[in-house]
């Protein structure tokens, strides 16, 4: 549950591309211990969102603070150095669509990697943390394999490990399922709603409906680059306020009964 106190806090972030506006002025904030699941169609600007928080794409305007700390600006308003931004970054996990796993190290060393070199922690503790984060996502077993050995959803959940090994105030997920096969998408939502329920503060872009009902503490609702609509899983499935919430809402609902879309 949360506990009030503010992890993330995004003000007025507008991003375009050339012509395009992909987003424009979005706010909201993520107490620690929320789960907020971004939903909205496709190019609504979620993962553009989500790369913004992170810096990996750089807002036109607004500011994102993580803890209190402005993300990508110091204190008199210059853009940080590649060096500053890189620390502050190791206190947001992100995992990606596609794995992004090193396949020239073993699971083990994936994970044991940024927290040695990045983070300077000593190997014996890391490697203690790592060994329980592989027990903690289903993988002892593979702790030695190399990623082009392991299943779609195998690779998803040593990402996972592999973000959390850096002890992250905030988890990113940018559509964790969407490459997978569908028999393979159970496995890392159960990992997924094991670390909501724990308490990680996380922000989610997925199309997962029936992980966002479950583990959500609030949806956050995107169309065309604007927040729609934001409220608790309950009334947004429920009773969207929104005419275009409800739309959504009753494509995927029909999606689900044609067996298109997974839940």
């Amino acid at each position: 549950m949360a506990d009030g106190s503010k992890v993330l806090d995004v003000a007025g972030v507008s991003k375009r591309f050339g012509d395009l506006e992909v987003l424009s002025d979005i706010s909201f904030q993520v107490a620690k211990g929320e789960t907020v699941c971004v939903l909205g169609p496709s190019g609504s600007g979620k993962s553009t969102l989500l790369r913004c928080i992170n810096w990996l794409e750089r807002p036109d305007a607004g500011q994102i603070y993580l803890t209190g700390t402005e993300i990508g600006v110091t204190g008199a308003g210059i853009v940080m150095s590649d060096r500053e931004l890189s620390r502050l970054r190791t206190r947001i996990g992100m995992v990606f669509q596609h794995f992004a796993l090193w396949p020239h190290l073993t699971v083990l060393q994936n994970l044991m990697e940024a927290p040695i070199q990045v983070q300077k922690r000593p190997s014996a503790e890391v490697r203690d943390e790592a060994l329980a984060l592989l027990a903690k996502v289903g993988l002892s077993d593979k702790r030695d394999a190399f990623p082009a050995k392991l299943s779609g959803g195998q690779k998803q959940r040593v990402g996972i490990a592999r973000a959390l090994a850096m002890r992250p105030d905030l988890l990113l997920f940018d559509e964790p399922t969407s490459a997978l096969d569908p028999e393979l998408v159970g496995e890392v939502l159960v990992v997924m709603r094991e670390l909501a329920h724990e308490g990680m503060t996380m922000v989610v872009v997925t199309h997962e409906m029936g992980f966002a009902r479950d583990a959500a503490t609030r949806i956050l609702f995107l169309d065309r680059g604007r927040v729609v609509e934001t409220a608790p899983p309950e009334r947004f499935f429920s009773a969207p306020e929104t005419e275009r919430a409800r739309q959504f809402i009753q494509r995927y609902a029909g999606h689900v009964a044609n067996g298109g879309c997974r839940t």
